[in-house]
């Protein structure tokens, strides 16, 4: 038997799949969408690469992971009726990480993240009346709260249907809470709800870069349209990951619902910008809250032009909402549970702006290996 994980090529997903290989003894089936063998083993070694030794992933495909060639969004995911038979019959639960975080496209959204997720539940479902399941685990997002401010959110209460939502990735994810819910009631679920997921707490490198990008592009700003006793609240991918790992295997877990987040010890911005401007020697940016409104307009109308400055004003344009809100997302719950508590962005961020900077915010793949001595390495 195996836990079924969606979106392991994703940057979430990834290191749940990692996690989940080097400290528990389980197999994997993994969905990934390639044409044939060898461009999905290609597309796992591209995503993997963060976490294995090339040498350590081929062990892993020859003893633990269980290729599924298949697109989330078609019926039975593309799978010829062998191996959807095949999938039902090994799965023994569902970590459904895989989702579309294009915020900017309503068609999208809908695709992927409510076609797709019903068609995992459609799986999940099967899997329950063949031979029960175990668990199944989704990852959503602390969106899902919709319009906030200046707020401390706790886990049920933050779905509520007469707030209005900030874009189509929100509005989906909450959607997709709803229907796993209704479909698997007589499932045991889990929830989990990550903030804003930027670096690791351990390592320089990473593969995700908007949000680091667009912290640089603020960080160099002489001024900032925010208050800077708001709070953002920011939490490191390991964090999420062994947190989703940790109570997906747990027997019982205590709650149905995670806030993955830093909670009410989320780092204001004046501490961070504080921080950054003491390790380069400079005054910190002076901070002009009445400027929100018109830094607001300005990133829509440069979003569209070239270059830089476009690329820049096109994630402020995307990320703003989560930027001015002021509200942290009580973590009580996962820090209880689990005796542990997610790393402060200042604890690790400058190794992750010195990596991304370096790299032109570009991660360093390696190809496939051509030959037994590169293989080896």
């Amino acid at each position: 038997m195996a836990i079924l994980i969606t979106g392991s090529t994703g940057y979430i997903g990834g290191h749940v799949a990692a996690s989940l290989l080097e400290n528990h003894s389980v197999s994997l089936n993994l969905l990934v969408r390639a044409k044939d063998a060898s461009e999905a083993e290609h597309r796992l070694w591209h995503s993997f690469q963060l976490h294995f030794s090339f040498p350590r992933l081929m062990e892993h495909l020859r003893s633990r992971i269980h290729i599924f060639r298949g697109d989330l969004t078609e019926s039975r995911f593309g799978l010829s009726p062998e191996d959807y038979h095949r999938l039902v019959q090994s799965t023994d639960s569902v970590i459904h990480c895989a989702a579309s975080l294009n915020r900017k496209s309503e068609k999208t959204c809908l695709n992927v993240n409510l076609r797709g997720t019903l068609e995992v539940i459609q799986l999940a479902s099967r899997a329950r009346d063949n031979h029960g399941l175990r668990r199944f685990s989704h990852v959503s997002t602390v969106a899902v709260a919709g319009h906030r401010s200046h707020e401390i959110v706790q886990e049920d209460q933050a779905i509520d249907w007469n707030r209005s939502d900030y874009d189509p990735y929100a509005r989906t994810k909450k959607f997709c809470e709803h229907m796993i819910r209704e479909l698997l009631a007589d499932v045991p679920l889990t929830f989990f709800r990550p903030s804003i997921v930027l670096g690791h707490s351990r390592r320089a490198a990473t593969t995700q870069f908007d949000m680091v990008r667009a912290f640089v592009m603020l960080a160099d700003l002489p001024m900032l349209p925010f208050r800077p006793g708001d709070r953002v609240d920011i939490v490191p991918v390991d964090f999420v990951a062994d947190s989703v790992v940790a109570l997906h295997q747990k027997e019982r877990p205590m709650q149905m619902i995670y806030h993955l987040s830093s909670g009410i010890g989320s780092q204001t911005y004046g501490q961070i910008t504080d921080f950054l401007s003491k390790d380069r020697g400079k005054s910190g940016p002076v901070y002009i809250p009445a400027l929100e409104g018109s830094f607001s307009w300005l990133s829509q109308r440069l979003a569209s032009a070239g270059g830089k400055l476009g690329q820049g004003a096109t994630l402020l344009k995307v990320f703003w909402p989560y930027l001015i809100w002021n509200t942290v997302f009580d973590n009580s719950r996962v820090v209880s549970e689990l005796g542990k508590s997610p790393s402060l962005f200042t604890d690790y961020c400058l190794p992750l702006l010195k990596f991304s900077k370096e790299h032109n915010f570009k991660y360093p793949y390696q190809d496939w290996p051509n030959s037994a001595q590169e293989a080896a390495r």
